[in-house]
């Protein structure tokens, strides 16, 4: 028997956003049928698992979510992946595929309340001998709190959970509520699953898309892996009343390109900072300014990119370039004094010139081995020959005694030990054979054959 729904199901991949569903929003999953009147990303919305797009990799012949339901077990879910891609439908659809009573909730508009009545319902669907698969989107919404509250009725079988969430579940969810479920990643649209949910569309409305070929790929990419979007962008083309087909730069005009998914302080942030840093480490100008670009575009602030740049200089170039790390600080300052968008210019050409200088993460290494040195060895003085001696009692002592001007040795190396009593002599900084730290590691060579001559 299928109870009253009283608000449409939520869409996401090919539905619309829906208000907070009540508890009298329970139905067998599959039960309903779009009316003619509603949007066309919700009369699109597909009846089998086989007719999402985009995901073979979990819903194809050989994916994971296939064979969970080939064996009878489904386990509970988090489905990860950005804005319509399809996880409401594809909980919608397991609930289907496994005989389950599909119930959703949005961690946006609920709380303790709403899952204890859930559960509650769960529970007397068990004993009538029926399961409920209990469908939380937005799931990352929840504090550590009320994410504890689904660890006894996952682990008893109450309800398959399936959590739907944009972020990283490593970050967003804890760790006692991602030991109890499995992560499915779904990717996000690419341009053939795009062309798929326009023919679709073409198919259900009898009508052809009043676009050239051009701006039919300029449509999907608009969209920038959103299904959802996409079909929305298509119900506003297919009520127009075109005369001939729009090109692309006519629908650049009729449409607002989709925004692009960026989150300065989430996932996003640290994924493309990530690739940013790595494009310049493998000496790819061109990678490194198109990431770079995204993240401006994306409304990253400038200054943040220069604080990191500067310290890949440090870093990653280190002495192999000595002038890589002023000119990030002038950089820096040039992007202060012009601003957006002329100082972002100055920071482009930071980008590349990091990129093409060579690389050496030599005195990073250096700097992490001695910190750990000096943590080891403790309070011990230095030798007192290189101490200063600024009173007769100290000169009594032995500071400074014995010590060598290294201007007036020859060559102008004394060769003397510089570490303190009682710690053999260690080598921290390893100079590359790249860029200018060839000529230092020449130097400490000659001045190591020296050392050990004058010790002799």
């Amino acid at each position: 028997m299928t109870a009253r729904r009283t608000t449409p199901i939520g869409g996401d991949l090919f539905g619309h956003d829906a208000p907070a569903p009540t508890f009298d929003d329970v139905t067998s999953a599959g039960s309903a049928r779009p009316a003619p009147n509603q949007p066309l990303a919700d009369r699109l919305r597909p009846n089998k698992l086989e007719d999402v797009v985009g995901q073979g990799h979990l819903l194809g012949p050989e994916g994971s979510l296939t064979r969970m339901l080939e064996r009878g077990s489904l386990a509970s879910l988090i489905l990860w992946g950005g804005p319509g891609v399809g996880k409401t439908t594809i909980a919608r659809l397991l609930a289907q595929a496994a005989g389950l009573k599909f119930v959703q909730l949005s961690a946006v508009f609920s709380g303790v309340a709403d899952l204890k009545k859930a559960f509650e319902n769960a529970r007397r669907q068990a004993e009538v001998g029926g399961g409920t698969l209990l469908f939380v989107d937005e799931i990352h919404r929840f504090n550590r709190a009320q994410q504890d509250g689904f660890l006894p009725v996952v682990e008893d079988g109450t309800i398959v959970l399936v959590g739907a969430t944009t972020e990283n579940p490593s970050f967003a969810l804890n760790s006692a509520l991602l030991s109890r479920c499995q992560v499915m990643v779904l990717n996000r649209l690419d341009d053939a699953a795009m062309e798929a949910l326009l023919a679709r569309a073409e198919e259900e409305t009898e009508r052809p898309l009043p676009l050239t070929e051009e701006a039919r790929a300029t449509l999907r990419a608009m969209a920038d892996g959103d299904g959802r979007y996409l079909l929305n962008m298509v119900e506003q083309l297919l009520n127009l009343k075109a005369e001939k087909p729009l090109d692309a730069q006519a629908l650049a005009r009729l449409l607002a390109k989709r925004a692009v998914l960026y989150d300065r302080d989430r996932e996003e942030h640290y994924n493309l900072i990530s690739a940013l840093h790595k494009s310049l480490r493998g000496s790819d100008p061109d990678a490194a300014l198109y990431w770079f670009a995204r993240m401006l575009e994306g409304g990253e602030d400038p200054r943040y990119l220069a604080r990191r740049m500067t310290r890949f200089a440090a870093e990653d170039v280190g002495m192999a370039d000595p002038h890589a790390l002023p000119l990030a600080i002038a950089a820096w300052e040039t992007y202060e004094r012009l601003g957006s968008p002329e100082g972002e210019l100055a920071l482009a050409q930071l980008v590349v010139h990091l990129a093409t200088a060579p690389k050496s993460n030599a005195v990073y290494k250096a700097y992490g081995a001695v910190r750990r040195a000096a943590k080891a060895t403790g309070s011990l003085m230095p030798p007192a020959h290189i101490l200063n001696a600024p009173t007769r009692l100290m000169q009594d002592i032995g500071y400074g005694k014995g010590y060598e001007y290294d201007h007036d040795a020859e060559e102008g190396f004394s060769g003397q030990n510089y570490f303190p009593d009682g710690m053999k002599r260690q080598t921290f900084y390893n100079p590359t054979g790249r860029g200018y730290e060839r000529e230092v590691r020449h130097r400490l060579e000659t001045w190591s054959r020296l050392r050990d001559r004058r010790q002799s």
